[in-house]
């Protein structure tokens, strides 16, 4: 017997896949919680059960679009096998194709964009049938202002204070599908945090495009900078622990990093995005910093916190880069020893002005250049989790181990999963101060 809602009708199942970067996952989280809020939703693991099926996409990598189609193809089925079922496409492919999604799939419902999914629940109930229902258009933070308080689980949370980006590097999608910057207001964001320290969260990552651009107007008019919105949350109750991301080396104040010096409560852990080591291939990309700058930055956060563990973004192979450009990087990334990359073999986004340019390096030279950079950014982490053997590290105990019975697990500042022996589940949302006594590639081994 199916469950009803508050009305007496029977719940709406939903399925949700979700593509793409973690201002994602949250909005994911947060189309969750809004149907589960105005229709009574539940979710399920399995899109055959589910009355309404949800796809938020993501236009960052290589052949997104071709993703999308691919995945709506095989819900066609569902969708052909029973009618009613609404499928909805949301995400940056959604604000980048609009109503040409429809065309091309007609069983779609609803096509909506990043700043409009507070828009679902009513377009899911006006949308008819054969005419999809699309809003890709950009109501700055309004969706805040329509949103539930977030569902908590466990003892971690992401929190989006921003939402767009105005640097238009000339290789990124990202201001053409989530719009310029826009912050969320001081005070909301403040609120927001306190709930979730109130229901258990005990480490909050803060997220935006371009998140430390952040200029959030208090309830009195004044605008309020990243380094103080990080020192009012490190205030909070609950609050142990405090992430970022993703940043940009332009925006990157003496503020900021001065906070480093004055919130513990501030990970010694920063993913700041640099994409080429090369100052050519840097004003290509319309960054709008040279590798100097960047290692000014990491310079002086090194200086405060001599164990920051850092972490970047690398494009290979961008338009016109020569082998000097790629030793450029390399000794970039030598010189800061890295501890993690998220790093790509470029590929041209439509409409973006890097598109146009041309590319003469081979597939072959690419791939070999991602693989020397990938290896090199291996070793320094291998080296990081080497040295951190025989150190007591304080821990957020997040759940049950996965790599046995009778364990438990949790990550480091510097955002390293440690497996350590131990039933004790009430540890779970706690910190506790494990011994690390082995390193392997992807975790640490403790014990308490």
């Amino acid at each position: 017997m199916s469950m009803q809602n508050q009305s007496g009708a029977p719940r709406k199942k939903v399925y949700i896949k979700t593509h793409g970067c973690q201002m994602n996952e949250y909005d994911s989280s947060r189309m969750l919680d809004l149907l589960k809020v105005e229709q009574g939703a539940e979710v399920v693991d399995n899109p055959e059960d589910a009355d309404i099926l949800l796809l938020n996409t993501c236009s960052i990598r290589e052949k997104a679009q071709e993703k999308v189609f691919h995945q709506l193809g095989r819900w066609r089925s569902l969708k052909e096998a029973r009618p009613d079922v609404k499928i909805a496409v949301g995400g940056c492919v959604a604000s980048q194709e609009g109503a040409a999604i429809g065309k091309r799939a007609p069983y779609v419902d609803v096509v909506f964009g990043p700043q409009t999914l507070h828009k679902l629940p009513d377009m899911l109930d006006q949308g008819k049938r054969g005419i999809p229902m699309v809003d890709v258009t950009f109501p700055e933070i309004e969706k805040f202002d329509r949103l539930p308080e977030p569902s908590v689980s466990g003892c971690e949370a992401f929190l989006t204070i921003m939402e767009g980006c105005s640097k238009y590097c000339s290789f990124c999608v990202v201001p053409y599908t989530r719009g310029e910057e826009v912050s969320r207001p001081f005070d909301d964001v403040l609120a927001e945090a306190a709930h979730l320290a109130e229901k258990g969260i005990r480490e909050i990552n803060l997220l935006g495009q371009n998140v430390n651009a952040y200029r959030g107007m208090t309830h009195d008019g004044q605008l309020v900078d990243l380094a103080t919105l990080i020192t009012y949350l490190s205030a909070l109750e609950g609050v142990d622990r405090i992430r970022f991301t993703t940043s940009h080396p332009t925006e990157f104040s003496s503020d900021l990093i001065d906070v480093y010096q004055h919130v513990p409560e501030l990970v010694s852990h920063l993913h700041l995005p640099v994409q080429s080591g090369s100052d050519r291939i840097l004003k290509a990309m319309k960054r709008g910093h040279t590798a100097a700058d960047y290692l000014a930055i990491i310079d002086r956060l090194k200086a405060i916190r001599p164990g920051i563990s850092l972490s970047s973004d690398f494009i290979i192979g961008f338009p016109g880069e020569t082998h000097q450009d790629f030793e450029d990087t390399m000794n970039l990334i030598i010189e800061v020893g890295f501890d993690t990359s998220f790093s790509f073999i470029y590929s041209a986004r439509p409409g973006t002005p890097a598109a146009e340019l041309s590319d003469e390096t081979s597939e072959k030279e690419k791939k070999h250049r991602l693989m020397v950079l990938q290896s090199q950014i291996l070793q320094h982490a291998a080296a990081i989790s080497e040295s951190m053997v025989g150190s007591t590290q304080r821990i957020l105990v997040t759940g049950p181990s996965k790599r046995g019975i009778n364990s438990l697990q949790g990550r480091t500042e510097n955002n390293r999963v440690v497996n350590f022996p131990c039933d004790d589940i009430r540890l779970i949302g706690q910190f506790a101060e494990v011994k690390i006594l082995e390193a392997y590639p992807n975790s640490l081994a403790g014990q308490l």
